[in-house]
């Protein structure tokens, strides 16, 4: 993403005042070698008019250019998203070769007609929580321009798998043993989320199920949902164990199980009741016990 939510420098940008890149958002072509490259920063919706005078600028520029014409720009194209669409693929200067895109998290390859090359979203490199937890691939597009059309070939990511599966309460045992034969082919232990569904659900059983893939997974949720004449209501959306969850996230942004054990069981106890005085003791305690084991 271009454009920095905070007042600082863009972190791409930082590599251009540095001279290990250059700046290509402002719509004005640049030449490298035989190659033509132009792009825009992000462009609202409600600001996408006061552009078309620059594409068509851009458009006449590749038009002119011999050799590979390239347009980088982070936007959505209505036609193959139309939630995020921010301008159509006709809005699109016609002459580019390649048409190297961004915002949008799944990657896709299209091409249209009236244009002179393919629209290609390499999409993100890694599952971002708005995506939530789904089956997918990630990578990127390494683009072969040595001949006359610009030809990308998609490269994926070794990244962690992720699965989400719905599946009834009846079958619930069922479901996590089809779950835990299809992990134990993966490199990587997976991210998995199962929604179950049905009338009379006993949280215990559930419990209990789940907890078979605490040892094969990285992170394990579920989601409740109860039948009802209408429709499905959500009564639970929450991991195995809230306190093994915590001291699953404090161990990773501590490093140490110990540590992550002693913060969440001894700390936040102390800390919930306002019992500020006793939890810096402790600290202090702890940190003399550290010294000395040194």
């Amino acid at each position: 993403h271009d454009i920095s939510r905070i007042r600082s420098t863009p972190i791409p940008y930082v590599y251009h005042n540095l001279e290990y890149a250059r700046y290509v958002g402002h719509g004005r072509p640049v030449t490298y070698k035989d190659v033509l490259i132009a792009g825009f920063d992000k462009i609202r919706k409600g600001e996408m008019p006061e552009y078309y005078d620059k594409f068509a600028q851009v458009d006449k520029a590749a038009k002119d250019h011999i050799g590979h014409k390239i347009l980088v720009m982070h936007q959505g194209i209505s036609e193959i998203n139309k939630f995020a669409g921010e301008l159509s693929s006709t809005d699109l200067p016609k002459n580019f070769t390649y048409y190297a895109m961004g915002h949008l998290h799944d990657h896709t390859l299209k091409q249209f007609s009236h244009l002179s090359g393919p629209v290609a979203y390499p999409g993100s490199t890694e599952m971002t929580t708005s995506e939530g937890i789904k089956e997918s691939q990630k990578g990127f597009y390494e683009v072969d321009i040595s001949g006359n059309e610009a030809t990308p070939n998609w490269i994926r990511l070794d990244t962690r798998p992720q699965l989400s599966q719905k599946t009834e309460f009846d079958s619930l045992e069922k479901t996590v043993n089809e779950i835990l034969e299809k992990i134990s082919k993966f490199s990587k232990k997976p991210i998995v989320e199962i929604k179950i569904s049905g009338d009379n659900i006993e949280l215990d059983m559930v419990q209990n199920q789940m907890a078979r893939l605490a040892p094969h997974t990285l992170h394990y949720v579920w989601r409740l949902t109860q039948n009802n004449d209408i429709n499905s209501s959500v009564l639970l959306d929450r991991p195995a164990s809230i306190d093994d969850e915590l001291i699953r996230l404090a161990s990773n942004c501590l490093g140490k199980t110990d540590l992550a054990s002693f913060a969440i069981k001894e700390l936040l106890p102390l800390l919930s009741s306002n019992r500020t005085d006793e939890a810096g003791q402790m600290v202090i305690e702890r940190f003399e016990q550290f010294k000395r084991s040194k």
